[in-house]
């Protein structure tokens, strides 16, 4: 009898099955954008054949009741309501539009983490350049992750008017204590708004327990949707607060009088009218093989396979792994010497390996306090193998400079 091998797990074999990319490379860019299983695929292509034989409106019209259901299954991945979710096009159009529901006036304080994601912190410089927002970021503890006693002391001051902070940030493998920063937000009285980008899809996720008001994700990283959609979750607090963006669109607002509107009661006034209602299917149809598979399982193989990596990259010769924090992620980077890590990316591709680059600019302040210019990230998910870790720390071995 032959030795049993990863593959003779019948729920890998059939997520692998779903996943006709890994028959011909080893993708460890999930961090990215995922491969796609084929239920995303043929609900995104479906409606574009549909709109191609009927017509874009007259699909739309006919799939209504698909895209309530597209609705449901990414409130149920956060444990909330249908009306709690907005379709946007990408997570940093949904954090932006979160951003833009505040009247933030001269002197009014922003607490964030010294590892927010760039566009985060982009928002944030520009809104202090633009109105005198005042951008506070907490300390770091020594072993990595925003000190949560940083931020409970930043958040007592009275001009204090959010806390935003990014779940999983880019460019390492580090996991904030979302929950335990939502508790003293709660605390304070102070708004609070989570990027969730890379927390979506590759863990369980519950805005009860976060006590966030607002939460952006996307489609394509782990969750493995298509690209250019995500989505904005909108507590019911913020909701009866009558929280609405700057520039509201006709989705979002009812024009009653000549001068005078009506908000939607739900979270879609913080949508566009116009979006792509077959990638909206692909992102329901994406959240709805996660949850047939389980976030928890999710995350188990996702970390071990994320573990066993950097087990390995801390025995290749001269490779220093940069992931801090007391909790890691299924996000792997290392320096590796002799390389630009963009041109070794591109070398790792020629080899049948996707991975990507974290550039200094990307994190300024993560990346020269970890004094590293580029990083190579890797991001293995649950229907990676041991095998495919194997093949691509052979081809880094094949690539020491």
């Amino acid at each position: 009898m032959s030795p049993a091998t990863e593959l003779d797990d019948p729920r890998l074999a059939a997520w692998r099955d779903d996943t006709p990319g890994v028959a011909n490379r080893v993708h460890l860019n999930n961090a990215g954008a995922a491969l796609p299983p084929r239920p995303v695929v043929r609900a995104v292509v479906a409606h574009l054949e549909r709109e191609a034989a009927i017509g874009g409106y007259e699909a739309a019209d006919e799939a209504a009741g698909q895209v309530h259901d597209a609705y449901a299954a990414v409130a149920a991945l956060l444990g909330a309501e249908p009306r709690n979710i907005a379709m946007v096009e990408n997570a940093t159009v949904g954090f932006n539009q979160a951003l833009a529901a505040f009247d933030f006036q001269p002197g009014d304080e922003i607490v964030t983490s010294r590892n927010d994601y760039i566009s985060n912190q982009l928002a944030y410089l520009s809104l202090s350049r633009r109105l005198g927002v005042v951008v506070r970021r907490a300390a770091d503890l020594p072993e990595g992750g925003v000190d949560p006693e940083s931020v409970r002391e930043l958040l007592q001051s009275r001009r204090a008017r959010l806390l935003a902070i990014t779940w999983i940030p880019t460019n390492s493998g580090l996991v904030q204590p979302v929950e335990a920063l939502g508790a003293l937000a709660a605390a304070a009285g102070v708004p609070y708004l989570i990027d969730a980008c890379q927390a979506v899809g590759q863990m369980p996720i519950d805005v009860r327990r976060l006590r966030c008001d607002f939460l952006s994700a996307t489609a394509r990283k782990f969750l493995r949707g298509p690209r250019g959609i995500g989505f904005l979750y909108v507590s019911d607090e913020a909701l009866a607060r009558d929280m609405y963006p700057l520039h509201l669109d006709m989705r979002g607002g009812h024009w009653r009088l000549a001068d005078e509107f009506e908000l939607a009661p739900d979270a879609r006034r913080f949508e566009n009218w116009e979006f792509a209602y077959a990638l909206v299917l692909g992102l329901g149809a994406a959240a709805r093989y996660a949850s047939t598979i389980g976030l928890g399982e999710i995350e188990r193989r996702a970390r071990a396979l994320a573990a066993r990596l950097r087990h390995g990259l801390g025995d290749l010769p001269g490779v220093r792994l940069l992931d801090h924090g007391r909790e890691l992620a299924a996000i792997v980077t290392a320096e590796v010497p002799g390389w630009h890590a963009p041109e070794l990316v591109q070398a790792l591709r020629a080899r049948g390996v996707n991975t990507s680059a974290a550039m200094r600019e990307y994190a300024v302040i993560d990346m020269d306090g970890k004094r590293a210019a580029t990083a190579l990230r890797l991001s293995p998910t649950y229907y990676n193998t041991t095998d495919e870790l194997d093949a691509a720390l052979q081809a880094l071995r094949s690539l020491r400079r």
